[in-house]
């Protein structure tokens, strides 16, 4: 091995390996023919001009070629691998190789991918190659599903290329995979959540835009209405800027940051909008931050603030009119001096803050000290009015003459006399607490809809009743804000309620609960059908709790609410918690919404163990009935007493060691009690002739497999029994009867039952020819191996035997 090279990185790597894989190729070709006494040297013609080199020198050169490939294939995280013209491999990267599970590629030398996947994912593969060498095209970008040896199923985006030699010919292919699951787990995510989330916002009372990267993710009717949009697919895609337009420099500049940025994580700002026909309104954009199910996006809320941009523009025309608008307009304004002081404020400010009108706001010297919820909130204005002479809106919570909070909308500037003299800020109040309160009733709802969604996920994929109520639970205690929270499940035989399950107990002393109906809390709310609450236990004159069994819980309140489902009460959930609570209606929604999803829990558990009940009784009654046809026939024919339960309990036997199913075991024995069913068709006189059966006779006798059919075909659930009673005197070479079927034409349980039925019927005595001895028997079925029976169902039988 020559001295060392520089050693390069894997991006160096991956953008020379097209050109490496030729030259290898090509040092490879010459390498042998100087080994094979072919030619004595090489010459490589270039730029420099031709240069000749010996034997040792070709044999350098291709050690590099070779450490290069190596590093290429130990270092890149794609899977890479080398194909020769039948599709085997002759190469594998170090990342393909661990794929495949194997300590070392050289373990899948001359293997394909019939090896090591599915025909599913190897037959495509196999003809894409196929056509890569037919063609000498090469296939890109093609993204797979792949099953490895392990199980594991995975996406894989791969390039297929064609392996030329110097000639030009296609002697193989190359590939590069790179896996793509993670990509194509994250699309199938974002279609399920994106349903759910358009649904929640499409119901809000404002206008809502969802973006992310500055595209336009989806708008709410609100928003359509407003914009003059025909329907959603307008909107989604399209770039947000296209939406706002510049009325000024400032605007401008506004818009420069929406097309480089997108909407900011958060923020305020206003705009103008623009509706299809071209007309423009102004808009305040409250900007924020939601986290759906596939990531982070930004959800903006629009308000049109039309009337007050007119009216900003009214009060510059003239004193008088903006007298007129700034006693009469709807934000509240107000005008303070530099040091903050008040001096003069419009009705819609003074009702905004609680004041019947301006004079008597501004009698109550104490406002403007209480005004700021937070002191450093008013601290910073001034500070922002005295270095930036005014104040981008902002958000404020601010505090009414009676005591009350409420989130206002603050923006300031300055105004100046003629001389450009400061003479006082006026600043714009905008109440916005219904539109907070819309966004956390919104995030509350979209909160609730995931809860509700993971429920009924948990509810339809599974019928543990433990599981379903454990997870219903956590949701009811973290949704509603409680500390604990238990379901009891109504037991209509003894009229009680008993514990299902809890969460958030101190103890476990809550299981032990049972309750009769109209008793305690939860009993009455099962009986009277109706929300029990008890909004502070402590005022509570008789104690309807079992007070032994919450000892130590110090819980504060009650809420009991009837779990009721096609009109039929199943039990109750039961809220505690160690704080006065004060819930809204929205509240008692969702703690309803949760009651109705417990008790479809409760009644979908109920339904499958009914169903799983009645299946085994049914199955039980087809047992029964099979068992009572198959003692029938043999008391009608004492000669063959015994026989009928040995061959089917051999039978199952042998059909379980050549493995057949639980299920299709079920149908094979009921096949073999019932394999002579048939007989029932025959005249006594032939059945129970004691001596041999003249032609005739025969005749007769081999009907009692189509008498079998004609009988049980009608009876659904038997015919899959079938095959044994109809097919069972059949033989392998054709000899047999009723249809002569020949070979594999024969059902399996048929060749099965047929071995079995001669191997009993010839080890016990008939009037007409004693019993014979095992060993004999043994050595008919070897000699009718073939001819009579199944060779493969004869050597199962014979180990069989040998167990037994």
């Amino acid at each position: 091995m020559p001295k060392r090279p520089t050693i390069k990185t894997k991006e160096q790597l991956v953008a020379e390996n097209t050109e490496l894989r030729l030259r290898l190729e090509e040092a490879e070709e010459t390498l042998n023919a100087i080994h094979n006494g072919e030619v004595d040297a090489i010459i490589v013609s270039g730029a420099g001009g031709e240069q000749v080199f010996t034997l040792k020198q070709a044999e350098e050169a291709l050690a590099w070629e070779q450490y290069l490939l190596s590093s290429l294939l130990d270092n890149l995280p794609d899977h890479i691998y080398f194909k020769d013209r039948d599709s085997r491999f002759t190469r594998l990267s170090k990342s393909q190789t661990e794929a495949f599970g194997l300590r070392d590629s050289a373990e899948a030398l001359g293997k394909t991918d019939f090896d090591y996947f599915t025909e599913e994912h190897a037959r495509p593969a196999f003809e894409a190659e196929k056509k890569i060498m037919a063609t000498g095209q090469p296939m890109l970008g093609l993204e797979e599903k792949e099953t490895w040896p392990d199980g594991r199923l995975s996406w894989a985006k791969t390039t297929k290329m064609p392996l030329k030699d110097q000639a030009g010919n296609v002697i193989g292919t190359f590939g590069i995979s790179s896996d793509i699951t993670e990509r194509k787990n994250a699309e199938e995510s974002l279609r399920e959540s994106e349903l759910r989330f358009r649904t929640l916002i499409n119901q809000a009372p404002v206008a809502i835009l969802v973006s992310r990267d500055g595209l336009c993710l989806y708008g709410n009717q609100k928003l359509l209405k407003i914009c003059v949009l025909p329907g959603v697919e307008e909107l989604i895609g399209r770039p947000v800027f296209e939406f706002f337009a510049p009325q000024s420099q400032q605007d401008n500049k506004e818009r420069t940051r929406l097309r480089s940025l997108g909407l900011p994580v958060s923020g305020e700002f206003e705009s103008f909008l623009i509706r299809t026909d071209g007309s423009q309104f102004p808009v305040q954009v409250s900007i924020s931050q939601v986290k759906l199910s596939d990531g982070l996006a930004n959800i903006a809320f629009i308000s049109d603030i039309t009337e007050r941009k007119l009216s900003e523009e009214t009060l510059q025309e003239s004193e008088a009119e903006y007298r007129t608008l700034f006693e009469n307009s709807v934000v509240g304004i107000s005008q303070a001096l530099p040091d903050g002081h008040l001096i003069r404020a419009n009705k819609a400010y003074a009702q905004m803050y609680g004041y019947a009108d301006p004079e008597e706001m501004m009698a109550d010297v104490t406002h403007i000290e209480r005004l700021y919820a937070n002191p450093k909130d008013r601290e910073e204005v001034l500070r922002t009015l005295a270095a930036k002479g005014g104040m981008e809106p902002r958000e404020m919570m601010v505090v009414r003459r009676d005591g009350t909070h409420i989130s206002v909308l603050v923006g300031a500037r300055e105004v100046r006399d003629s001389k450009g003299k400061l003479r006082f800020y006026q600043a714009e109040h905008v109440e916005i607490t219904e539109r907070k309160q819309a966004e956390v009733r919104i995030q509350r709802q979209l909160e609730h809809l995931q809860a509700l969604s993971t429920i009924d996920r948990v509810i339809t994929s599974n019928f543990d009743l433990n599981l379903s109520l454990s997870e219903i639970l956590v949701h009811v205690t973290k949704e509603l804000g409680v500390d604990a929270a238990d379901i009891l499940i109504l037991n209509p035989g003894l009229q009680m309620l008993e514990f299902a399950a809890e969460q958030g107990f101190r103890t476990n002393a809550i299981r032990k609960v049972h309750v009769r109906l109209g008793e305690s809390h939860a009993g009455r709310a099962a009986l009277e059908r109706q929300l029990v609450q008890v909004p502070n236990l402590k005022d509570e004159t008789e104690c309807l709790l079992p007070t032994t069994l919450l000892a130590g819980e110090d819980f504060a309140c009650y809420y009991g609410v009837p779990l009721i489902t096609k009109g039929q009460v199943k039990g109750v959930l039961e809220i505690f918690n160690r704080g006065v609570l004060a819930p809204d209606a929205e509240w008692f929604d969702f703690l309803n919404t949760l009651a109705g999803q417990t008790a479809i829990a409760i009644e979908n558990s109920t339904l499958f163990e009914n169903l799983q009940r009645s299946s085994s009784e049914l199955a039980l009654a087809y047992d029964a009935t099979i068992e009572g046809w198959s003692h029938a026939l043999d008391l009608r024919d004492e000669e063959t007493e015994g026989h009928t339960q040995r061959v089917t309990d051999m039978t199952v036997k042998l059909a379980r060691l050549i493995g057949l199913s639980e299920a299709d075991l079920v149908q094979v024995r009921w096949g073999a009690l019932l394999h002579d069913i048939g007989k029932m068709g025959v005249p006594d006189r032939i059945l129970l002739k004691p001596g041999s059966l003249t032609d005739e006779e025969w005749v007769v006798m081999k009907k009692h497999p189509r008498f079998a059919y004609e009988m049980l075909s009608p009876i659904h659930y038997l015919r899959l029994a079938l095959e044994i009673p109809y097919c069972h005197h059949e033989k392998w070479d054709g000899s047999g009867y009723p249809r002569g079927l020949k070979g594999n034409q024969i059902p399996l349980v048929g060749r099965i039952f047929a071995v079995v039925d001669v191997w009993d019927a010839l080890r016990s005595d008939r009037p007409y020819r004693p019993a014979w001895a095992e060993e004999k028997v043994r050595e008919h079925i070897r000699n009718s191996s073939g001819t009579h029976f199944d060779p493969e169902v004869v050597v199962v039988f014979l180990q069989l035997l040998g167990r037994t």
